[in-house]
């Protein structure tokens, strides 16, 4: 029950940012300039980034507030902010103003930080951590898809 209450506040935010980046993406992944570029033979159909992204902020969510239970820091709340903002604003620099290099920038900035989070809390968190390993694989996918078109475009 003492983690419902922070686990309702962050569902609510990342949930938030999913919609705020998906708004800043405006036509997206369904838009010409995207259709229309070389992607990676890797990519995953369009239905996987839904599940993977409901996922990810599932568990990311479920760790954020046993996290944040143990630990209250201006710093892991700085941590979080940032984590936050580079996730959203990734979709407004790759879709909306096809800035891919600096989306790229952007996506390596958000995995550094998911790792760190990781890194940084394992010890204390113990297996409560690997609720971050759907978020890191995505990140890791996304930067190789987000890396191949820059490169091959």
């Amino acid at each position: 029950m003492k983690l419902l209450k922070p686990l309702l506040l962050f569902l609510i935010i990342n949930f938030g940012g999913l919609a705020l980046g998906s708004w800043l993406m405006g036509n997206g992944p369904l838009s010409p300039w995207y259709t229309n570029l070389n992607q990676a033979p890797w990519t995953p159909p369009g239905w996987v980034f839904g599940v993977a992204w409901t996922i990810i902020m599932i568990c990311f969510s479920v760790y954020l507030a046993q996290l944040f239970s143990s630990y209250r820091s201006k710093k892991l709340t700085v941590i979080f902010c940032l984590q936050f903002v580079l996730n959203v604003i990734w979709n407004y620099l790759f879709f909306n103003q096809h800035l891919v290099s600096l989306a790229l920038v952007s996506i390596i900035a958000l995995t550094i930080v998911i790792f760190y989070f990781f890194l940084n809390y394992k010890k204390d968190m113990k297996s409560k951590s690997y609720l971050l390993l759907p978020y890191m694989i995505w990140l890791i996918i996304a930067t190789s898809l987000n890396a191949y078109i820059l490169i091959y475009n």
